[in-house]
């Protein structure tokens, strides 16, 4: 078998592409989840706390300066606004994906709690009819 034969038959198999789709559905997730943070969750909290805009909010390391030639040397900054954000969304993503799992696993549950009906008596059960059968055997003949 060709390598290309190999390749088509490894990409066409159903969990390659359920993984696909998973990313691209994912990646979708993810930006809605980012809209919803930086523009409907972030703006109220920063309101509350005295108007700060979570988005520009930075520890300023070095101050922007301009050179010699006139060109601005961009500020150096630590980005703990952007960074609340990405904390933000991560939980909300864990929490969502925790949540897609805990009802995949509490339907895998349900399906193994459901036993096979027996086709027909165990051992123990054929045995205990053997000894009721001999039992009343024994007590017609007594009578």
């Amino acid at each position: 078998m060709g390598m290309l034969q190999e390749f088509k038959d490894f990409a066409m198999r159903g969990n390659v592409i359920d993984l696909a789709v998973g990313v691209v559905i994912g990646g979708a997730f993810g930006k809605i989840v980012s809209s919803l943070v930086d523009q409907v969750i972030m703006p109220p909290i920063g309101l509350l706390i005295g108007g700060v805009d979570f988005s520009q909010w930075a520890i300023t390391l070095k101050q922007a300066t301009t050179d010699a030639a006139g060109e601005v040397i961009p500020a150096v900054t630590i980005g703990i606004g952007d960074f609340i954000n990405t904390l933000i969304q991560f939980i909300i993503i864990a929490f969502a994906i925790f949540m897609v799992i805990k009802v995949i696993n509490s339907l895998h549950k349900e399906e193994e709690a459901a036993p096979a009906e027996p086709e027909g008596p165990t051992a123990d059960q054929q045995l205990l009819t053997e000894i009721r059968d001999l039992l009343r055997q024994q007590a017609g003949r007594d009578a």
